[in-house]
């Protein structure tokens, strides 16, 4: 990574600070030039070498910058994202990519008239349980796959003070538009476009506009069933992934500490950064030959979101395949869409 790639960030607010920047301040492959900050300054408390501009005008006319990070409120992704591509640069888009999937063709087919990359930024590839249950089911232990549930579950009563998330006139609404992608893209990464899929949601929270609960059932070959559930009233959450195959399953808490840790302030080079805590194994039933229970439990992999940052400088320097494809966030939004 012996030319980094010169970035600016939309947003320094939880994303930005969270997600992002301790990434483009110690990966190697990028030099965090720029954000954009409207109002408070913080970012330069942080990262003092770093310029704030005033506005997202600013930060696309400033010609060193290769790659900018659209991290702002949904229903503003489609419309920055063709502005940064017709500046001419590579755009990291967080998700979801957009309210749908007509603006997502004309977004990637802008970015293929432009030689550009554009590139969804899909963290949770890079969770430590993700990572753990996708080893799990590749190994084939479990035989041949019957059942998976994925959950992200939350207690929130109280509606967001992000407007944009509240509001049903607003595209890409909702739990749906929130948690949605993460759980989608988790099952994309692992089995491709569902033959079929119907979706339920609801409104439960007192005065909420949009939903706040959601269940999709997708098929696939072999009938396999998959359950991907996001509701935010639960007070006593579920496990986070459960597989079932013809010859075991497999239980896993959702407990990545990635997001905790770089809240706090740990830098993802820190040699705890993305290591679960004792107890958070997940644990594996296979059944013998006599019926008997055999249980394992096994550690989680280290979580790591530098993944993603790896991905996009190999994808701009060397034009390597971006792991979420085009292709991936297609089938995505025709599942958050409908």
């Amino acid at each position: 990574m012996s030319t980094p790639i010169i970035t600016g960030l939309m947003a320094y607010g939880m994303s930005g600070r969270i997600f992002h920047a301790p990434f483009l301040t110690t990966n190697p492959g990028f030099k965090f030039k720029a954000v954009v900050e409207r109002k408070e300054k913080k970012a330069a408390l942080r990262y003092p070498d770093v310029i704030s501009y005033n506005s997202i005008d600013e930060l696309l006319n400033d010609d060193e910058i290769e790659l900018v990070i659209i991290n702002t409120p949904n229903n503003t992704h489609f419309d920055f994202t063709i502005r940064a591509l017709n500046a001419g640069k590579h755009v990291l888009l967080e998700k979801p990519a957009a309210a749908t999937s007509a603006e997502v063709k004309t977004m990637f087919d802008l970015a293929s008239q432009k030689n550009l990359h554009l590139m969804l930024y899909q963290n949770r590839r890079y969770d430590s349980g993700f990572l753990l249950v996708k080893d799990i089911i590749e190994s084939g232990r479990l035989g041949e796959l019957i059942e998976i549930h994925m959950r992200f579950d939350r207690y929130k009563t109280t509606l967001s003070p992000k407007v944009f998330k509240e509001t049903k006139s607003t595209p890409a609404n909702g739990l749906v538009y929130d948690l949605g992608p993460h759980l989608i893209d988790n099952i994309i990464a692992l089995f491709g476009k569902p033959l079929k899929f119907s979706k339920t949601t609801a409104i439960h929270r007192e005065g909420s506009e949009v939903a706040d609960y959601f269940n999709y059932h997708l098929s696939y070959p072999n009938q396999l069933n998959v359950y991907l559930t996001s509701c935010l009233l639960i007070a006593e959450a579920l496990p986070g992934f459960v597989v079932h195959g013809t010859l075991g399953s497999f239980v896993k808490e959702r407990s990545d500490v990635q997001e905790a840790q770089l809240d706090s302030g740990m830098p993802p080079t820190d040699a705890a950064y993305g290591i679960e805590p004792e107890g958070s194994e997940g644990k594996l039933v296979l059944m013998g030959l006599d019926n008997k229970k055999n249980i394992e439990w096994i550690t989680p992999p280290k979580g790591n979101y530098n993944g993603i940052f790896d991905a996009v400088y190999h994808t701009i320097r060397n034009n390597a395949l971006y792991p979420v494809t085009e292709e991936h966030v297609a089938w995505q939004l025709e599942l958050l869409e409908k």
